[in-house]
This record gives C-alpha cells, structure tokens and sequence, in this order.
C-alpha cells in the first residue's frame, strides 16, 4: 500500500510521445563528439526505442576533440562537403545499429534533434523509415525534396 504523502503525478504532467522521444534525443546529443554540433537521432517503432545514434568519429578512431576538426581546418562550411569530415551523423550511426544488432527500422520513426543532410536522407530513404521529427533545421533543400518526393513525412517539433 501506498503511503498516503507520495505526490503522484497527475497525467497532464507527463510528456506527449514526441515530447519524450525528442527529450531523449538530447541525451544522446551529449555523447556527441563533435567539435561543431552536438546531434542525436532514435529510431522507434510502436513507441519502443530500436536504435540510437549520435555523431562523432567511427568506433576505436581518434575523436576530433583529439585529432582535430577537418572541417574546421579548411572552413568548410555547414552542409557542405560532408566527405571532408572523419565523423559519422547521427542518423547514420542509429541506422548502423539497428543493422548490426538485427533490428529491422522498416517503417519506423527517427526523432533527430536537427533535420538530416541528403546523405542521412538516402539512408533514411531505403531503411524504409516513414517519418521524422526533428527539432533544428539544417541547410539542405535537396535533403527535404528527395524526403517528400519519397513519401517520408517531415515533421518540424515545436513544444
């Protein structure tokens, strides 16, 4: 039995579904190791959490906080250029997941704390993900053209 001065939350309180998910999306940004952006990516079906991703160098490979930023080096900017950089993105690594571990994201849900580049959005495309829900944009018109042409709903979180 309960004691009777525990505070139950009232179910107003709790988060909406993408409240959730995008929350936990910022978690996975910390593990970021990216000297210019710290992003995070889940993959979820049937509101249960498949794969997370976050961006940063490939496992066992020196980080940029240790070896340097290309990027920065030869000022390349934002969204272009993305063969310059030693960095995996977010997106990618979920989708890495998911496929090393066997779980199948065909018809999942990515919650990204920013919107994917057209190269996440190629991935993203053939791994059979039907939605996503972002909360920064990201310069790359391309990237949102080849999502809606294929049917992937784009949806920009806002609290």
């Amino acid at each position: 039995m309960e004691p009777n001065n525990v505070k139950r939350p009232e179910l107003d309180d709790r988060p909406s579904w993408n409240e959730y998910f995008m929350e936990l999306t910022s978690v996975v940004a910390k593990r970021s190791t990216c000297l210019r952006r710290n992003v995070g990516a889940i993959l979820v079906k049937e509101r249960r959490v498949l794969a997370t991703g976050y961006n940063g160098a490939p496992s066992g490979l020196g980080h940029c906080a240790e070896v340097g930023c290309i990027r920065e080096t030869h000022e390349v900017p934002s969204g272009e250029r993305h063969e310059l950089c030693r960095g995996l993105h977010a997106e990618q690594n979920a989708i890495i997941q998911a496929a090393l571990h066997g779980t199948s994201i065909d018809g999942a849900i990515l919650y990204c704390t920013h919107q994917p580049c057209v190269l996440c959005a190629k991935m993203i495309i053939n791994a059979g993900v039907k939605r996503i829900v972002f909360a920064g944009s990201y310069p790359d018109e391309l990237s949102t053209n080849m999502l809606k042409e294929a049917g992937v709903e784009l949806t920009e979180f806002s609290k």
